[in-house]
């Protein structure tokens, strides 16, 4: 055993014997550090300046309680979590996720990935994330507020243009980040760019609603064109039907492509002459969130497959003959068994579009099938980087067009790709965009973190 792997082997029990039940933070951190192998055997400093150890452990961890009440007049309580992960490169920079699943061990695996995305872009952005087990299905706008309010009344004192930036993600759209911005103003009494994913009204970014599901095609595309291929008439299928995936149909539309899937949390619609945009919207739009069941008695050559009817270990979504998958979702949702039917049915590339939405073992399959991958911390960080150029906007008191941000996005996805093959290539693996992914995005942070020290 290399004196590397050792090194990677004793890590990862650390991590295990701290984070106990954390399974998708191991997940992540051993996807990550067994791919620098080949970087730590080259380069001794990672090893002599303990970067692993330093990178895996957050720099902060926030924990607290959230108090609000709802409209019966009574009171309720959830928890809430910042992890501000890594600073090295820039300010802390990620989204906050309110979902029942959210759990401590969800925030570090999302913030640890958040660190190599925020790096690959090449902008100068640390890594956060947050969230709360709060879930807004369900509530009323009134109720959303008071939580919203509530959970600011803590955020705010470990937040700010220059600290940390918090953004949406999951369960937090539009709405949420206004009632939490109206909130920190008001305890602050500054206008200032603390957070990200603003209506454009108030100092939002033209294009930020759309940046990760345009990115994560705009990556796609880029792989296929390094094989002489395009994903113009492309049969696509998507999983999810929230803002990635409905923005990622919409590109995919406008580039050619017929997408022919979506998924809610009941069930996945199987549309073969291509997904109806404006009927997705409708059913899904963010003001009212309906179910997909209601799509398929609009359109009666659409399919409509409720969960309980997906193939055992499987996802609906990933059992139709497609070219290309755009898992949008949610983590580990394409399964052993979905890689599977994909290569059973012709798929030539999995991208991600959510946050490690592929299993280990499918992963494996995929690669061992000759199956093209973009990996999710380099295809799904169009969201982020436009993120950061909402910043940008607002500390320079400018306002971009959405063709100059959209133009900006296209850019950054070009050089992430570019960045992920030329460092494959450097290290013998041309084409394994998930190790030059993950090498490209740790090199950038932890050389940071040798130049500052013992910090």
């Amino acid at each position: 055993m290399s004196s590397a792997r050792e090194y990677v082997k004793g890590v990862l029990n650390y991590v295990r014997e701290c984070s106990p039940g954390q399974n998708e933070f191991y997940q992540a951190t051993t996807e990550v550090f067994e791919s620098l192998i080949p970087l730590l055997e080259e380069d001794r400093r990672y090893k002599d300046y303990s970067i692993l150890e330093r990178i895996v452990t957050p720099e902060r961890t926030i924990i607290f309680r959230v108090t609000w009440v709802d409209d019966s007049g009574k009171i309720r309580s959830n928890l809430g979590y910042r992890v501000q992960f890594n600073s090295a490169i820039g300010p802390y920079k990620g989204g906050l996720r309110f979902h029942p699943t959210v759990n401590l061990g969800i925030v570090k695996f999302l913030g640890f990935e958040q660190i190599f995305k925020n790096s690959l872009t090449g902008l100068d952005i640390g890594a956060g994330k947050g969230g709360s087990n709060f879930d807004p299905k369900g509530k009323s706008d009134n109720e959303i507020m008071a939580f919203c309010q509530s959970f600011m009344n803590e955020m705010y004192r470990h937040m700010g243009e220059t600290r940390d930036i918090p953004a949406g993600d999951i369960g937090v759209g539009p709405r949420e980040i206004g009632y939490l911005y109206g909130q920190y103003k008001r305890l602050t009494v500054r206008f200032e760019g603390a957070l990200t994913g603003k209506k454009t009204s108030w100092g939002g970014s033209q294009g930020r609603i759309e940046a990760t599901g345009y990115g994560s095609v705009y990556f796609a595309e880029n792989i296929l064109n390094k094989y002489g291929d395009e994903i113009k008439g492309k049969v696509c299928a998507v999983s999810g039907a929230g803002n990635v995936a409905i923005h990622t149909i919409e590109k995919l539309l406008k580039m050619g492509a017929i997408p022919v899937t979506c998924s809610d949390s009941k069930g996945t619609i199987y549309h073969k002459n291509g997904i109806d945009l404006n009927t997705l919207k409708a059913i899904k739009g963010m003001e009212r969130r309906g179910s997909l069941a209601e799509y398929a008695n609009i359109h009666k050559g659409a399919q409509y497959i409720p969960l309980h009817k997906y193939p055992e270990g499987g996802h609906a979504a990933w059992s139709v003959p497609c070219d290309v998958a755009f898992p949008s979702a949610t983590q580990n949702e394409l399964t052993l068994t979905d890689a599977k039917n994909l290569v059973k049915n012709g798929c030539i590339l999995v991208n991600e579009g959510a946050n490690m939405p592929t299993t280990p073992e499918a992963m494996a399959y995929l690669k061992s099938n000759g199956v093209y991958f973009g990996p999710a911390k380099a295809a799904n960080a169009g969201g982020v980087a436009v993120s950061q150029l909402e910043m940008a906007q607002n500390a320079s008191m400018q306002n971009w067009t959405f063709a100059q941000v959209d133009t900006k996005l296209f850019e950054i996805m070009r050089n992430i790709f570019n960045t992920a093959y030329n460092t494959s290539k450097e290290f013998g693996q041309e084409g394994d965009l998930l190790m030059g992914a993950n090498i490209a995005g740790f090199r950038r942070v932890a050389d940071a973190m040798i130049d500052q020290g013992a910090v």
